[in-house]
Protein backbone atom coordinates (compact mmCIF):
# COMPACT_ATOMS: atom_id res chain seq x y z
CA UNK A 1 0.00 0.00 0.00
CA UNK A 2 1.56 3.42 -1.10
CA UNK A 3 1.58 6.34 1.40
CA UNK A 4 -1.19 8.10 -0.22
CA UNK A 5 -3.15 5.11 -0.05
CA UNK A 6 -2.27 4.44 3.27
CA UNK A 7 -3.73 7.93 4.62
CA UNK A 8 -6.59 7.59 2.84
CA UNK A 9 -7.40 4.35 4.73
CA UNK A 10 -7.39 6.13 8.11
CA UNK A 11 -10.11 7.70 9.29
CA UNK A 12 -10.11 11.53 10.46
CA UNK A 13 -10.86 11.95 14.29
CA UNK A 14 -13.18 15.21 15.26
CA UNK A 15 -12.87 15.81 18.66
CA UNK A 16 -16.27 17.39 20.29
CA UNK A 17 -19.88 16.72 19.70
CA UNK A 18 -21.09 19.90 19.56
CA UNK A 19 -22.50 22.04 17.18
CA UNK A 20 -19.04 22.46 14.86
CA UNK A 21 -18.23 18.51 15.51
CA UNK A 22 -21.65 17.26 14.23
CA UNK A 23 -21.06 19.92 11.19
CA UNK A 24 -17.54 18.44 10.37
CA UNK A 25 -18.60 14.84 11.02
CA UNK A 26 -21.91 14.97 8.92
CA UNK A 27 -19.38 17.14 5.75
CA UNK A 28 -16.79 14.50 6.09
CA UNK A 29 -19.31 11.52 5.86
CA UNK A 30 -20.84 13.05 2.94
CA UNK A 31 -17.83 13.45 0.68
CA UNK A 32 -17.17 9.36 2.09
CA UNK A 33 -14.17 10.26 4.09
CA UNK A 34 -13.87 7.86 7.07
CA UNK A 35 -14.05 10.42 10.29
CA UNK A 36 -14.39 8.86 13.80
CA UNK A 37 -16.04 11.40 16.33
CA UNK A 38 -14.61 11.36 20.12
CA UNK A 39 -16.44 13.09 22.33
CA UNK A 40 -16.29 13.25 26.23
CA UNK A 41 -19.66 12.71 27.23
CA UNK A 42 -22.23 10.08 26.74
CA UNK A 43 -24.55 11.95 24.09
CA UNK A 44 -24.09 14.85 21.28
CA UNK A 45 -24.53 18.50 21.86
CA UNK A 46 -21.19 19.74 23.89
CA UNK A 47 -21.54 22.68 25.94
CA UNK A 48 -25.76 22.50 25.38
CA UNK A 49 -26.34 19.39 27.44
CA UNK A 50 -26.04 20.95 30.88
CA UNK A 51 -25.70 16.88 32.29
CA UNK A 52 -21.56 16.89 30.52
CA UNK A 53 -19.36 17.23 32.61
CA UNK A 54 -17.93 19.70 30.14
CA UNK A 55 -20.96 21.82 30.16
CA UNK A 56 -20.66 25.39 31.79
CA UNK A 57 -24.55 25.94 31.14
CA UNK A 58 -26.74 27.02 33.82
CA UNK A 59 -30.74 26.30 34.36
CA UNK A 60 -31.26 29.74 33.43
CA UNK A 61 -29.55 29.47 30.01
CA UNK A 62 -30.84 30.76 26.99
CA UNK A 63 -29.57 31.79 23.25
CA UNK A 64 -28.77 35.37 22.90
CA UNK A 65 -29.60 35.12 19.30
CA UNK A 66 -32.65 34.12 18.34
CA UNK A 67 -33.60 30.85 16.75
CA UNK A 68 -33.84 31.41 12.90
CA UNK A 69 -30.46 34.04 13.12
CA UNK A 70 -28.62 30.49 14.82
CA UNK A 71 -30.02 27.40 13.49
CA UNK A 72 -28.00 25.47 10.65
CA UNK A 73 -30.80 26.41 7.12
CA UNK A 74 -31.33 23.54 6.24
CA UNK A 75 -32.08 22.06 9.88
CA UNK A 76 -34.28 24.79 11.01
CA UNK A 77 -35.75 24.03 14.28
CA UNK A 78 -39.27 23.68 15.11
CA UNK A 79 -42.26 26.37 15.16
CA UNK A 80 -43.27 25.31 18.86
CA UNK A 81 -39.13 25.84 20.10
CA UNK A 82 -39.12 29.51 21.56
CA UNK A 83 -37.41 32.49 19.73
CA UNK A 84 -34.74 32.01 22.45
CA UNK A 85 -34.77 28.72 23.12
CA UNK A 86 -33.58 27.06 26.40
CA UNK A 87 -30.50 25.09 26.95
CA UNK A 88 -32.52 22.10 27.13
CA UNK A 89 -34.42 22.50 23.60
CA UNK A 90 -31.18 23.08 22.06
CA UNK A 91 -29.95 19.82 23.77
CA UNK A 92 -32.71 18.14 21.98
CA UNK A 93 -32.24 19.96 18.59
CA UNK A 94 -28.95 18.59 18.34
CA UNK A 95 -29.79 15.36 18.98
CA UNK A 96 -32.42 15.85 16.81
CA UNK A 97 -29.69 16.79 14.16
CA UNK A 98 -27.03 14.02 14.73
CA UNK A 99 -30.35 11.18 13.92
CA UNK A 100 -31.62 12.78 10.84
CA UNK A 101 -28.54 12.48 9.39
CA UNK A 102 -26.91 9.33 10.70
CA UNK A 103 -24.00 10.83 13.01
CA UNK A 104 -24.38 8.64 16.02
CA UNK A 105 -22.47 5.43 14.33
CA UNK A 106 -19.21 7.53 13.53
CA UNK A 107 -19.21 8.84 17.55
CA UNK A 108 -16.88 6.78 20.27
CA UNK A 109 -18.99 8.79 23.31
CA UNK A 110 -17.15 8.31 26.47
CA UNK A 111 -13.87 9.74 25.13
CA UNK A 112 -11.57 11.54 27.05
CA UNK A 113 -9.04 13.00 24.40
CA UNK A 114 -5.78 13.48 26.42
CA UNK A 115 -2.88 14.11 23.68
CA UNK A 116 -2.59 14.66 20.29
CA UNK A 117 0.57 14.76 18.11
CA UNK A 118 2.13 14.14 15.16
CA UNK A 119 2.97 10.76 13.78
CA UNK A 120 5.33 10.94 10.65
CA UNK A 121 2.37 11.86 7.69
CA UNK A 122 -0.35 11.58 10.44
CA UNK A 123 -1.85 12.35 14.04
CA UNK A 124 -1.90 10.07 16.94
CA UNK A 125 -4.39 10.56 19.27
CA UNK A 126 -4.51 9.12 22.93
CA UNK A 127 -7.50 9.45 24.66
CA UNK A 128 -9.50 7.39 27.78
CA UNK A 129 -12.62 5.50 27.30
CA UNK A 130 -14.39 4.60 30.19
CA UNK A 131 -11.11 4.16 32.00
CA UNK A 132 -9.43 2.03 29.08
CA UNK A 133 -6.31 4.16 27.89
CA UNK A 134 -6.72 3.97 24.12
CA UNK A 135 -4.45 5.26 20.89
CA UNK A 136 -6.42 6.18 17.47
CA UNK A 137 -3.87 6.86 14.31
CA UNK A 138 -5.58 9.73 12.22
CA UNK A 139 -5.03 10.90 8.50
CA UNK A 140 -5.72 14.16 9.88
CA UNK A 141 -7.58 15.51 13.09
CA UNK A 142 -10.01 18.73 13.22
CA UNK A 143 -10.28 20.57 16.75
CA UNK A 144 -13.98 21.40 16.91
CA UNK A 145 -14.38 21.29 21.12
CA UNK A 146 -15.52 24.93 21.63
CA UNK A 147 -14.29 27.66 23.25
CA UNK A 148 -16.32 28.19 26.52
CA UNK A 149 -14.71 25.58 29.11
CA UNK A 150 -11.65 27.10 30.85
CA UNK A 151 -12.63 29.81 33.42
CA UNK A 152 -10.65 33.18 33.00
CA UNK A 153 -10.52 33.88 36.92
CA UNK A 154 -9.76 37.18 38.07
CA UNK A 155 -6.29 37.70 39.89
CA UNK A 156 -7.86 40.21 43.39
CA UNK A 157 -5.31 41.27 46.53
CA UNK A 158 -6.36 39.93 49.11
CA UNK A 159 -8.55 37.30 50.94
CA UNK A 160 -12.22 36.60 51.09
CA UNK A 161 -13.42 34.12 53.60
CA UNK A 162 -16.68 33.48 52.05
CA UNK A 163 -17.77 31.37 49.01
CA UNK A 164 -15.26 32.83 45.73
CA UNK A 165 -16.57 30.90 42.36
CA UNK A 166 -16.26 31.19 38.83
CA UNK A 167 -19.80 31.30 36.49
CA UNK A 168 -18.35 28.32 34.82
CA UNK A 169 -19.50 26.21 37.87
CA UNK A 170 -22.60 28.07 38.22
CA UNK A 171 -25.83 25.94 38.05
CA UNK A 172 -29.22 27.23 39.92
CA UNK A 173 -29.72 30.22 41.55
CA UNK A 174 -30.93 28.26 44.67
CA UNK A 175 -27.58 29.22 45.79
CA UNK A 176 -27.93 32.91 46.15
CA UNK A 177 -30.87 32.31 48.63
CA UNK A 178 -30.97 34.99 51.23
CA UNK A 179 -26.96 35.33 50.25
CA UNK A 180 -25.46 39.23 49.87
CA UNK A 181 -23.74 38.64 46.28
CA UNK A 182 -20.97 40.46 44.67
CA UNK A 183 -20.93 39.35 40.99
CA UNK A 184 -17.87 40.84 38.92
CA UNK A 185 -18.17 41.15 35.24
CA UNK A 186 -20.80 42.26 33.08
CA UNK A 187 -20.85 40.21 30.35
CA UNK A 188 -23.77 38.48 29.12
CA UNK A 189 -23.81 35.63 31.73
CA UNK A 190 -22.91 37.99 34.14
CA UNK A 191 -25.95 40.16 33.75
CA UNK A 192 -28.34 36.71 33.46
CA UNK A 193 -27.00 35.48 36.28
CA UNK A 194 -27.61 38.80 38.28
CA UNK A 195 -30.99 38.73 37.28
CA UNK A 196 -31.50 35.69 38.07
CA UNK A 197 -30.09 36.82 41.65
CA UNK A 198 -32.24 39.31 42.43
CA UNK A 199 -35.22 36.97 42.86
CA UNK A 200 -33.63 35.04 45.93
CA UNK A 201 -30.50 36.80 46.90
CA UNK A 202 -30.84 39.25 49.89
CA UNK A 203 -28.50 41.84 48.02
CA UNK A 204 -27.49 41.96 44.69
CA UNK A 205 -23.92 44.39 43.66
CA UNK A 206 -22.34 44.24 39.91
CA UNK A 207 -18.77 45.36 39.36
CA UNK A 208 -18.72 46.99 35.88
CA UNK A 209 -15.28 47.65 34.93
CA UNK A 210 -15.80 49.09 31.55
CA UNK A 211 -19.06 50.40 29.29
CA UNK A 212 -21.25 48.00 27.29
CA UNK A 213 -23.95 48.81 24.70
CA UNK A 214 -26.98 47.06 26.16
CA UNK A 215 -29.93 45.70 23.61
CA UNK A 216 -32.89 44.15 24.41
CA UNK A 217 -33.72 40.93 23.23
CA UNK A 218 -37.24 42.20 21.88
CA UNK A 219 -38.26 45.62 19.69
CA UNK A 220 -41.69 45.73 18.48
CA UNK A 221 -42.47 42.20 19.23
CA UNK A 222 -39.52 40.74 16.85
CA UNK A 223 -36.36 39.55 18.07
CA UNK A 224 -34.32 42.09 17.68
CA UNK A 225 -31.01 40.52 16.07
CA UNK A 226 -33.67 40.19 13.03
CA UNK A 227 -34.40 44.19 12.44
CA UNK A 228 -32.01 45.62 9.72
CA UNK A 229 -29.40 44.16 7.76
CA UNK A 230 -30.89 44.70 4.36
CA UNK A 231 -29.16 48.15 3.61
CA UNK A 232 -25.54 47.22 3.27
CA UNK A 233 -23.69 50.28 4.76
CA UNK A 234 -20.01 51.61 5.49
CA UNK A 235 -18.97 49.96 8.04
CA UNK A 236 -18.09 53.13 10.17
CA UNK A 237 -21.71 54.34 9.32
CA UNK A 238 -23.18 51.45 10.81
CA UNK A 239 -21.38 51.92 13.67
CA UNK A 240 -22.94 54.76 14.25
CA UNK A 241 -26.47 54.50 13.36
CA UNK A 242 -26.49 51.29 15.09
CA UNK A 243 -25.12 52.74 18.46
CA UNK A 244 -27.31 55.68 18.05
CA UNK A 245 -30.64 53.40 18.00
CA UNK A 246 -29.22 51.63 20.63
CA UNK A 247 -28.68 54.77 23.07
CA UNK A 248 -32.13 55.47 21.73
CA UNK A 249 -33.67 52.26 22.64
CA UNK A 250 -32.25 51.56 26.24
CA UNK A 251 -30.71 54.95 27.12
CA UNK A 252 -27.31 56.30 28.02
CA UNK A 253 -25.72 53.65 30.26
CA UNK A 254 -25.12 56.97 32.46
CA UNK A 255 -28.56 57.69 33.25
CA UNK A 256 -28.31 53.67 35.13
CA UNK A 257 -24.98 54.58 36.49
CA UNK A 258 -22.89 52.42 34.34
CA UNK A 259 -19.91 53.58 32.36
CA UNK A 260 -20.28 54.73 29.26
CA UNK A 261 -18.56 52.71 26.36
CA UNK A 262 -15.20 54.46 25.05
CA UNK A 263 -15.44 52.49 21.92
CA UNK A 264 -17.80 51.80 18.66
CA UNK A 265 -20.51 49.46 18.52
CA UNK A 266 -19.22 46.30 17.26
CA UNK A 267 -15.83 46.45 18.11
CA UNK A 268 -17.00 44.38 21.48
CA UNK A 269 -19.75 41.68 21.96
CA UNK A 270 -22.48 43.82 23.29
CA UNK A 271 -25.01 42.50 25.99
CA UNK A 272 -28.38 41.30 25.12
CA UNK A 273 -30.46 41.60 28.12
CA UNK A 274 -34.34 42.68 28.30
CA UNK A 275 -34.11 42.41 32.26
CA UNK A 276 -30.66 44.17 33.76
CA UNK A 277 -31.33 47.51 33.12
CA UNK A 278 -34.97 46.94 34.29
CA UNK A 279 -33.78 45.78 37.87
CA UNK A 280 -30.83 48.41 37.94
CA UNK A 281 -33.20 50.79 37.22
CA UNK A 282 -35.57 49.26 40.26
CA UNK A 283 -32.73 49.28 42.73
CA UNK A 284 -32.45 45.71 42.51
CA UNK A 285 -29.04 45.96 41.37
CA UNK A 286 -26.20 48.40 42.90
CA UNK A 287 -23.10 49.12 40.37
CA UNK A 288 -19.87 49.19 41.86
CA UNK A 289 -16.54 49.55 40.12
CA UNK A 290 -13.45 47.81 39.84
CA UNK A 291 -12.32 45.46 43.03
CA UNK A 292 -9.19 47.17 44.78
CA UNK A 293 -8.88 44.31 46.89
CA UNK A 294 -10.74 41.49 49.05
CA UNK A 295 -11.54 41.31 52.61
CA UNK A 296 -12.65 38.96 54.69
CA UNK A 297 -16.46 39.67 55.15
CA UNK A 298 -16.24 40.61 51.27
CA UNK A 299 -14.27 43.73 48.90
CA UNK A 300 -13.21 47.23 49.03
CA UNK A 301 -13.96 48.99 45.69
CA UNK A 302 -11.39 51.39 43.94
CA UNK A 303 -13.54 54.56 44.80
CA UNK A 304 -13.14 54.08 48.62
CA UNK A 305 -16.47 51.87 49.06
CA UNK A 306 -16.66 48.67 50.23
CA UNK A 307 -19.38 45.82 50.70
CA UNK A 308 -19.66 42.50 52.60
CA UNK A 309 -20.80 39.38 51.13
CA UNK A 310 -21.37 35.82 50.88
CA UNK A 311 -20.71 35.16 47.52
CA UNK A 312 -18.64 36.76 44.91
CA UNK A 313 -19.14 35.42 41.72
CA UNK A 314 -16.46 35.69 38.92
CA UNK A 315 -18.42 36.48 35.13
CA UNK A 316 -15.02 37.05 33.71
CA UNK A 317 -15.31 35.29 31.11
CA UNK A 318 -13.42 31.87 29.52
CA UNK A 319 -9.66 31.31 27.51
CA UNK A 320 -8.96 29.27 24.55
CA UNK A 321 -8.00 26.12 26.09
CA UNK A 322 -6.57 22.90 24.01
CA UNK A 323 -4.74 21.41 26.69
CA UNK A 324 -4.44 18.45 24.60
CA UNK A 325 -2.13 19.42 21.87
CA UNK A 326 1.04 21.50 22.15
CA UNK A 327 0.35 25.37 21.87
CA UNK A 328 3.58 25.29 19.02
CA UNK A 329 1.36 23.17 16.92
CA UNK A 330 -1.28 25.85 16.64
CA UNK A 331 0.68 28.43 15.50
CA UNK A 332 -0.30 29.99 19.04
CA UNK A 333 0.64 33.75 19.32
CA UNK A 334 -0.84 36.47 21.59
CA UNK A 335 -4.45 35.46 22.99
CA UNK A 336 -5.33 32.64 20.42
CA UNK A 337 -3.69 30.20 17.44
CA UNK A 338 -3.11 32.39 14.29
CA UNK A 339 -5.26 30.23 11.19
CA UNK A 340 -5.77 31.14 7.97
CA UNK A 341 -9.30 31.79 8.04
CA UNK A 342 -9.54 30.72 11.84
CA UNK A 343 -9.12 26.78 10.57
CA UNK A 344 -6.29 26.03 8.73
CA UNK A 345 -2.93 25.73 10.35
CA UNK A 346 0.52 26.90 8.19
CA UNK A 347 2.46 24.97 9.38
CA UNK A 348 -0.16 21.81 9.89
CA UNK A 349 -2.24 20.71 6.56
CA UNK A 350 -3.81 17.91 8.38
CA UNK A 351 -4.72 19.64 11.64
CA UNK A 352 -7.73 21.99 11.07
CA UNK A 353 -9.78 24.08 14.00
CA UNK A 354 -13.46 24.44 13.61
CA UNK A 355 -15.53 26.56 16.13
CA UNK A 356 -12.89 29.04 16.95
CA UNK A 357 -14.64 32.14 15.79
CA UNK A 358 -17.19 34.67 16.60
CA UNK A 359 -19.10 37.44 14.81
CA UNK A 360 -22.31 38.81 15.81
CA UNK A 361 -24.92 37.27 14.03
CA UNK A 362 -22.80 34.39 12.76
CA UNK A 363 -24.79 31.18 14.21
CA UNK A 364 -24.78 27.74 13.60
CA UNK A 365 -24.61 28.05 9.74
CA UNK A 366 -21.48 30.16 9.58
CA UNK A 367 -19.62 26.92 11.78
CA UNK A 368 -21.22 24.64 9.04
CA UNK A 369 -20.23 26.81 6.43
CA UNK A 370 -16.62 26.25 7.91
CA UNK A 371 -17.16 22.38 7.96
CA UNK A 372 -18.26 22.25 3.96
CA UNK A 373 -14.70 24.30 3.40
CA UNK A 374 -12.74 21.37 5.17
CA UNK A 375 -14.33 18.61 3.64
CA UNK A 376 -13.43 20.46 0.59
CA UNK A 377 -9.88 20.60 1.28
CA UNK A 378 -9.69 17.02 2.51
CA UNK A 379 -11.00 15.91 -0.59
CA UNK A 380 -8.53 18.07 -2.51
CA UNK A 381 -5.96 16.43 -0.43
CA UNK A 382 -6.92 12.50 -1.31
CA UNK A 383 -7.41 12.87 -4.74
CA UNK A 384 -5.85 16.44 -5.74
CA UNK A 385 -3.05 17.04 -4.23
CA UNK A 386 -1.44 19.88 -6.85
CA UNK A 387 -4.75 22.05 -5.20
CA UNK A 388 -4.68 21.22 -1.93
CA UNK A 389 -1.21 22.26 -1.77
CA UNK A 390 -2.05 25.54 -3.72
CA UNK A 391 -4.71 26.42 -1.20
CA UNK A 392 -2.27 25.97 1.51
CA UNK A 393 0.01 28.06 -0.03
CA UNK A 394 -2.12 30.88 0.34
CA UNK A 395 -2.67 29.72 3.69
CA UNK A 396 0.78 30.41 5.14
CA UNK A 397 0.90 33.79 3.10
CA UNK A 398 -2.59 34.70 4.80
CA UNK A 399 -2.77 32.73 8.31
CA UNK A 400 -1.98 35.76 10.53
CA UNK A 401 -4.16 38.22 7.98
CA UNK A 402 -7.88 38.90 10.61
CA UNK A 403 -11.18 39.57 8.57
CA UNK A 404 -12.41 42.33 10.72
CA UNK A 405 -14.07 44.18 8.18
CA UNK A 406 -12.25 47.24 9.16
CA UNK A 407 -13.90 46.94 13.06
CA UNK A 408 -11.28 47.55 15.21
CA UNK A 409 -12.16 45.26 17.88
CA UNK A 410 -10.79 45.78 21.15
CA UNK A 411 -7.68 44.28 22.50
CA UNK A 412 -9.09 41.58 24.40
CA UNK A 413 -8.55 38.09 24.99
CA UNK A 414 -12.45 37.54 24.25
CA UNK A 415 -11.86 39.11 21.13
CA UNK A 416 -9.15 37.31 19.61
CA UNK A 417 -11.10 35.32 17.38
CA UNK A 418 -13.40 37.60 15.97
CA UNK A 419 -14.52 38.41 12.43
CA UNK A 420 -16.80 40.74 10.50
CA UNK A 421 -19.49 38.45 9.51
CA UNK A 422 -20.49 39.62 6.10
CA UNK A 423 -16.82 39.47 4.80
CA UNK A 424 -15.71 36.12 6.70
CA UNK A 425 -18.50 33.81 5.23
CA UNK A 426 -17.44 35.71 1.66
CA UNK A 427 -14.40 34.40 2.01
CA UNK A 428 -15.37 30.81 3.00
CA UNK A 429 -17.71 29.99 0.68
CA UNK A 430 -15.55 31.61 -2.07
CA UNK A 431 -12.73 29.41 -1.04
CA UNK A 432 -15.16 26.19 -0.88
CA UNK A 433 -16.81 26.98 -4.62
CA UNK A 434 -12.86 27.58 -5.97
CA UNK A 435 -12.22 23.95 -4.84
CA UNK A 436 -15.43 22.53 -6.19
CA UNK A 437 -14.85 24.10 -9.20
CA UNK A 438 -11.60 22.75 -9.72
CA UNK A 439 -12.46 19.03 -9.02
CA UNK A 440 -14.84 19.41 -11.76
Amino acid sequence: MSGAEATTALPHVVIGAGPSGLCAVRRLKERDIAVIGLEAHSDVGGLWDIDSATSTMYQSAHLISSKRMTELTDFPMADDVAEYPSHDQLKHYFRDFAGHFNLYPHYQFNSWVERVEPQGEHWLVHYQQQGEAKQLLAAGVIIANGTLHQPKRAQFNGEFDGTLMHSSSYRSADIFADKRVLIVGCGNSGCDIAVDAVHRARSVDMVVRRGYYFLPKFIAGRPTDTLGGKIKLPTRLKQWLDGTLVRLISGPPSRYGLPEPDYRMYESHPVVNSLFLHHIGHGDIKVRPSVAALTPAGARFVDGSSGDYDIILEATGYQLHYPFIDQALLNWKGFAPQLYLNIFNPQQPKLFMLGMVEAAGLGWQGRDDQAQLVAEVIAAQRHRPAQAEAFFSQVRQQAEQRINGGIRYLELERMAFYVHKAEYLKAVQQQTRSLRQGAD
